[in-house]
């Protein structure tokens, strides 16, 4: 397996997210979801966002993508304003798996997988198919899959499909909302390790939304917790988890966390830099 890429220290961070708050209603009806919050992500890094129902996560993800705005607050990824993707089309810069897979139910494997570089209009139908071909190979899918219909297809399938197409324009940013969230376990560590060999051989940045511990430990270099309308902590896995706060207690330290994080406590991802 390739080794995978790791953020270099200094440099611009490939999303930032600086006093950010989120507010749903107005007046009494009023909401708020995040207040306050940042966050800066480095190229070739993989960060989870954990946190409660109700935090934000993936509204988070949206506005990263530029699909919401923040009530105030700047989102800035790859050097310019998020809300800016979300007037001209992030395909190119950002993509995005959602949890269900979110596939046309209407369009085969293979449509699905080139719709963002055909409505891009600007290659010739021939190479838009074998890039969809591509990338149908590379996400572990056979060329006899390209025909078939979203409804034919298994849980494992629909998500390699719905990666295909986010890694269509061959985006430097992958956005995750719940990867492995459906999969029997078998599939989703087959998933997982998919996931490692793309980002380590695409040189990708991801941001990912998971609640499932196994793969949070299996992908992440660092762990950003929501709670409280903010980011309370960020950092490796194992340092978030010994982090003092009711919902880490609650989310690390109770018997499933206990029960991820055995297996892997001698692995790098846990060693102190």
């Amino acid at each position: 397996m390739p080794s995978a890429p790791t953020a270099v220290p200094g440099t611009a961070p490939l999303v930032e997210v600086r006093g950010l708050s989120t507010v749903f209603g107005k007046g009494r009806q009023a909401f708020t979801v995040h207040q306050d919050l940042s966050l800066a992500v480095q190229r070739g890094e993989v960060i989870s966002l954990v946190g409660g129902s109700g935090t934000g996560k993936t509204v988070l993800l949206r506005q990263l993508l530029g699909l919401a705005r923040p009530t105030r607050g700047q989102v800035t990824v790859l050097g310019r304003p998020a809300g800016e993707m979300g007037r001209e089309g992030a395909a190119s810069r950002v993509g995005m798996l959602f949890q269900h897979g979110a596939l046309f139910s209407a369009f085969n494997v293979l449509d699905n997988i080139a719709f963002a570089l055909r409505e891009q209009g600007t290659l010739p139908a021939d190479l838009v198919r074998d890039a969809a071909l591509v990338k149908l190979q590379m996400v572990g899918l056979k060329p006899e899959h390209a025909t078939r219909m979203p409804a034919d297809l298994s849980g494992g399938m629909v998500k390699r499909v719905a990666l295909a197409r986010a890694l269509i324009m061959d985006p430097p940013l992958l956005l995750l909302d719940e990867p492995t969230a459906g999969l029997d376990p078998s599939s989703a560590d087959d998933f997982c390790a998919l996931l490692r060999e793309l980002h380590a051989a695409l040189c990708l940045t991801v941001v990912m939304v998971t609640h499932d511990l196994d793969t949070l430990f299996a992908l992440s270099t660092r762990v950003a917790v929501l709670a409280d309308r903010r980011v309370i902590v960020t950092g490796p896995p194992r340092e978030v988890a010994g982090f003092d706060h009711p919902f880490i207690a609650h989310f690390f330290q109770g018997e499933r966390g206990q029960r991820a994080m055995a297996p892997l406590e001698g692995r790098s991802v846990f060693k102190e830099a």
